[in-house]
């Protein structure tokens, strides 16, 4: 299969979509906290993250396309053995497509996110190779500086 890319969509399977919307309106407690308090922030060099975001055939719980990077936060079903080969087959489809996961269970991320957050930042420090897209402006104007010219 071939790599992740703006040119296939980074593998994105719209089928996923209504499943996706589902998961996104049904965070768990940890989910909902490292996206409020680190990933939706900006705090990662101002790269973007995406909550449950269909790759392949599966729901990556935060995705940033532009490093290729899957974040996963695993609960109480992640702890059994079928559940880990599970998670394992997917860490392995992914990076074949060239994303690399990062894995936290519920705990850490409930009892340690600045830890959990450290990580993050220090492997976005480790492998952007290019500085971070401009922040999006949502509809909002810049104000253009008076010198301008114009």
């Amino acid at each position: 299969m071939e790599p992740a890319s703006p040119k296939n969509n980074y593998h994105y399977n719209k089928r996923l979509q209504p499943f996706a919307n589902r998961l996104r309106k049904n965070m768990t407690k940890g989910e909902a906290c490292l996206w409020k308090y680190v990933l939706r922030a900006g705090n990662m060099k101002g790269y973007p993250f995406r909550r449950q975001r269909p790759i392949l055939n599966y729901i990556a719980d935060f995705a940033c396309l532009e490093l290729r990077l899957v974040i996963e936060v695993d609960g109480i079903t992640h702890e059994t053995e079928e559940a880990a080969e599970r998670d394992r087959q997917k860490d392995r489809d992914l990076e074949a497509v060239g994303f690399s996961v990062l894995r936290f269970s519920n705990w850490e991320v409930l009892n340690r996110i600045d830890d959990v957050s450290g990580v993050i930042l220090e492997w976005v420090e480790e492998n952007a190779e290019s500085p971070p897209p401009c922040p999006r402006q949502r509809g909002r104007r810049v104000a253009r500086d008076a010198g301008d010219g114009e």
